[in-house]
């Protein structure tokens, strides 16, 4: 159940649990039991979150408008990122045309 916020004219402010269903109902101030309306009180309390939470919020946030992929660095077969990795067997030359390194590509299979 939320907690609301209310405004009692004699006692002040208090918070009530309250079923979804009754958000809009007046609730019993605890002191003098009088009917009192809901109040739109204090900000949410986002600083108390855990810090996992904290992130995982941020991220959904930031992915709203700019979606980006979850996979570590920026694919298959990048050449920025690649490190040591070898590049392949097939080789581009300047006029594009394709070859391939250590294979024979005239031989036709069966």
């Amino acid at each position: 159940m939320p907690m609301y916020d209310y405004a009692c004219a004699d006692c002040g402010e208090f918070a009530a649990l309250r079923p979804l269903a009754q958000w809009r109902d007046p609730a019993a101030c605890p002191q003098c039991a009088a009917m009192c309306g809901r109040i739109v009180g204090g900000a949410p309390a986002i600083s108390a979150l855990s810090s996992a939470v904290n992130r995982a919020r941020a991220a959904n946030e930031r992915s709203a408008n700019e979606p980006r992929s979850s996979r570590a660095g920026h694919g298959m077969n990048c050449g920025c990122c690649a490190g040591a990795r070898s590049r392949g067997k097939t080789r581009t030359s300047a006029d594009g045309a394709k070859s391939f390194a250590g294979a024979r590509p005239w031989m036709i299979s069966h």
